[in-house]
């Protein structure tokens, strides 16, 4: 049987080095997860709660296509706590994750071959989705002395109809202040490109709070989900905020690809908005984690690294120790029994020599996994290397 060229796209590695990971866990080794940027915290316990309440007042089916308006208030209020922003309901769509409202959009906004810019390194499954939606994305080099984030001059002379950016990024954990966001704002409006910020990881940060774009313009797409602050990845529940004009459009595209979100995880998200204590002693850990990995990184040799701003992860050069990263995870995996990602999941190119650290599980799990680089990158040929 035929296959679609659209259905060719490049493996999302991490999930292959999780599953790599897998494999000798059911053989009986232990691993330490610092590959996938997966919290290890489960949802809030007042909304777990909440949805056991719910299914036992009754059944559970179909919302509307953009979501429980009930959720949709909530999202819009949570714009006002974070950023002071007044956010119309009706401009919030509850998605499937954050993955559906990437598809909702780029479906929304773009046509067959239009290019779309991505800054690199970046979130690999942008390039992938595009590509599965007959978009051509467009990797932008970005330059450590921007924190390897996007700024006007990377973007001058590229032809695109769209731009993704991510603060805090992944896989760096660097933020855009309100003048970098708003200088990439402004040029992608004087040249009609379609702007889409994903806020994925804010209420992640270590200092000043990330800035949304919805601070600065509404003619933007913001994406965001309750994976990461909120500890819901694998409910799957996520949501955008659209212009006024577009709103219609994404119902019907909603509607058809994935007739509403789950409803169960609707309930959960609608109580987790207020489980503020427990989500800011999360992210209490994640800072704790934070100085760790910054402190025990480099005494196992992975010296150049620029401290994060927000998420939780560390991007490591790591070129004076190897020039492929995707065999020297597999080996740390292996010979360490720690799972890292390598860079070549989020930049083709100058990926081969940069590795991705993840602090989002226990901090007993950062503490050990850090003893274990540390003594494994002491005992391999040539040593631990000072940068």
């Amino acid at each position: 049987m035929k296959s679609s060229s659209r259905g060719a796209v490049d493996p999302f590695i991490v999930m292959d080095v999780m599953e790599e990971a897998r494999t000798l866990e059911a053989a009986g080794r232990r691993i330490i997860h610092m590959e996938v940027g997966q919290p290890g915290t489960p949802a809030p316990a007042a909304a777990r709660a909440a949805l056991t309440d719910a299914m036992a007042a009754g059944s559970l089916g179909y919302t509307v296509a953009l979501g429980l308006p009930e959720l949709r208030a909530g999202i819009a209020q949570l714009y006002q706590r974070w950023y002071g922003v007044d956010l119309d309901p009706a401009r919030v769509v509850v998605t499937s994750g954050s993955s559906a409202a990437f598809l909702l959009a780029f479906t929304a906004l773009f046509d067959a071959g239009d290019r779309v810019g991505l800054g690199e390194p970046g979130y690999p499954s942008y390039r992938q989705i595009l590509r599965a939606l007959s978009l051509q994305p467009v990797g932008i080099p970005t330059r450590e002395e921007n924190r390897l984030q996007p700024v006007p001059a990377d973007l001058e002379g590229v032809d695109m109809a769209g731009l993704i950016v991510a603060s805090p990024g992944n896989p760096t954990g660097t933020m855009l202040d309100h003048a970098a966001l708003k200088a990439l704002i402004s040029h992608c409006a004087a040249r009609g490109i379609s702007f889409v910020s994903d806020e994925i990881y804010h209420g992640l940060h270590y200092g000043e709070r990330a800035v949304s774009a919805l601070e600065i313009t509404d003619e933007a797409y913001v994406i965001n989900s309750f994976s990461k602050y909120f500890s819901m990845t694998g409910w799957r529940v996520g949501w955008m905020v659209v212009p006024p004009g577009h709103v219609r459009t994404i119902e019907r595209l909603a509607q058809n690809m994935f007739i509403c979100p789950p409803h169960a995880s609707q309930i959960v998200a609608l109580a987790a908005l207020d489980c503020v204590d427990e989500l800011e002693a999360n992210r209490a850990t994640y800072a704790t984690n934070r100085r760790l990995m910054l402190d025990g990184l480099p005494l196992a040799g992975f010296t150049r690294i620029a401290p994060p701003d927000g998420a939780f992860y560390v991007y490591a050069d790591v070129s004076a120790l190897t020039e492929d990263s995707l065999g020297f995870a597999r080996e740390i995996l292996h010979e360490a029994g720690v799972a890292v990602t390598p860079g070549l999941d989020f930049d083709p190119v100058r990926g081969r020599q940069s590795l991705r650290f993840s602090y989002a599980r226990a901090t007993a799990d950062i503490v050990e996994g850090l003893a274990r680089l540390q003594a494994y990158m002491a005992s391999r040929p040539g040593g631990i290397v000072q940068g």
